[in-house]
């Protein structure tokens, strides 16, 4: 196979309002390292590097343009039988970059049965009919909203702010309030009625109840338990970016989770969230499915998302996804989320070794290079930052380096 079945690609960015502007976002740090002709303009927002085979933005092999997407039609056997195999001859993963400086929709991912009969039913609009289970590795410090709070924190927030509970309505604030200790299906339908609620509230009468909201907490001491309480600095920060926004009522049913660099949340169908601040790297299966409801111009399809969220409260430690540490390698950590789509290799190599070999694995995979430069390697690759790779199925790719190396690996880990 030509190239010694290591392809160096040519991937696309994506420039998002909610990106980050200009070099300081990661999304083109990394794509002027491995192409300097990629030209960084300083009033553009780079939000995400595209990293794979999907047809809206698939990546080309760089010596010869042909996208991803064809290369692998004409060369099946790159995949691996396995993967060949489950997922029809396609690559089933798209790996990213993402760039984030205020935030995402407020949004959630349908299942795969689901997003077939959207795609049925909305093909103008739900136009991707897989499914799109997604992990967040930090890359710095990350911020997100991901799943519903545990019971009692919802609890306090409907007690405790007035405007919420308006919104909200006293039956149903009732109804959730008096819940604690019944069975699990009573709370989640109790908690599905409040957050249809906000969702579905008039919007002059949400609008109205989130500036009286905003009034209030502009003036408290931000150092206060008061202002602390009430989510205060997230709360105007959201209003500052969506004013009057459904989302300045999210904060208060949603999970605030911070991840520290290396540390990852794991996206399952149906669960509710929406990316804050910070850069990350993001693995999920190859779609481009999103049910939108909040934060955002995009369309927004909000009796879709209230119908299929999951309403099950929970603290931060559900949504976390750890990485493990390889049993073959000892510089690779591994991010294995519980389907067959993908995994992330977190490879970190010490400075000191100056040879490295990838592991051969039975899965196409896809290399992004963040830290580390290649003195000689297998083929024509020549790694640097920012510089991403296909490697073909059990190919293995041997590496003398320079001061070591750091960097992200998607692929599929099937037994």
């Amino acid at each position: 196979m030509g190239e010694n079945g290591v392809y160096e690609l040519k991937c696309e960015v994506q420039t998002y309002a909610w990106g980050k502007p200009g070099a300081s976002s990661e999304v083109a740090r990394l794509s002027k390292l491995a192409h300097p002709d990629f030209n960084v303009e300083q009033n553009q927002t780079y939000a995400e590097l595209w990293m794979g085979a999907h047809p809206k933005a698939p990546s080309t092999i760089l010596s010869s343009g042909i996208a991803l997407s064809d290369f692998i039609k004409s060369n099946e056997d790159i995949l691996g039988s396995k993967v060949a195999n489950l997922f029809n001859g396609e690559l089933p993963f798209l790996f990213k970059v993402l760039s984030v400086n205020k935030s995402l929709s407020i949004q959630a991912h349908p299942n795969k049965k689901h997003a077939e009969k959207l795609n049925q039913e909305r093909p103008e609009i739900y136009k991707d009919p897989n499914h799109k289970p997604e992990m967040a590795i930090a890359l710095t410090p990350f911020e997100g909203l991901c799943g519903f709070r545990p019971l009692t924190d919802i609890q306090s927030f409907l007690k405790t702010v007035p405007e919420l509970q308006a919104v909200v309505g006293s039956v149903a604030t009732e109804q959730l309030c008096s819940c604690a200790g019944k069975d699990e299906a009573i709370i989640s339908s109790c908690l599905k009625s409040c957050f249809e609620n906000v969702m579905k509230c008039d919007p002059d009468v949400r609008s109205a109840q989130i500036q009286l909201l905003v009034n209030r907490v502009s003036v408290m001491d931000k150092i206060s338990a008061e202002f602390q309480n009430t989510l205060g600095e997230l709360l105007l920060r959201i209003n500052s970016q969506f004013p009057s926004d459904v989302g300045c009522l999210v904060i208060y049913f949603l999970n605030l989770i911070k991840l520290s660099p290396g540390e990852a949340m794991y996206l399952g169908a149906n669960v509710p969230h929406a990316y804050l601040d910070g850069n990350c790297i993001e693995c999920m299966a190859c779609s481009d499915n999103v049910v939108r409801a909040g934060c955002t111009p995009k369309y927004i399809d909000v009796p879709t998302l209230c119908e299929m969220l999951d309403y099950s409260p929970g603290g931060i430690d559900k949504q976390k996804y750890p990485a493990l540490q390889s049993d073959t390698d000892p510089y690779v950590k591994i991010y294995n989320p519980a389907v067959d789509d993908f995994a992330v290799q977190c490879i970190s190599v010490p400075n000191e070794i100056k040879e490295y070999t990838f592991e051969s694995v039975d899965s196409a995979s896809i290399l992004l290079v963040l830290n580390g430069k290649s003195t000689k390697c297998t083929g024509n690759a020549h790694l640097r930052p920012g510089a991403v790779f296909f490697i073909a199925a059990n190919t293995k790719l041997s590496v003398q380096l320079e001061g070591g190396l750091f960097c992200f690996r998607a692929l599929c880990m099937l037994n």
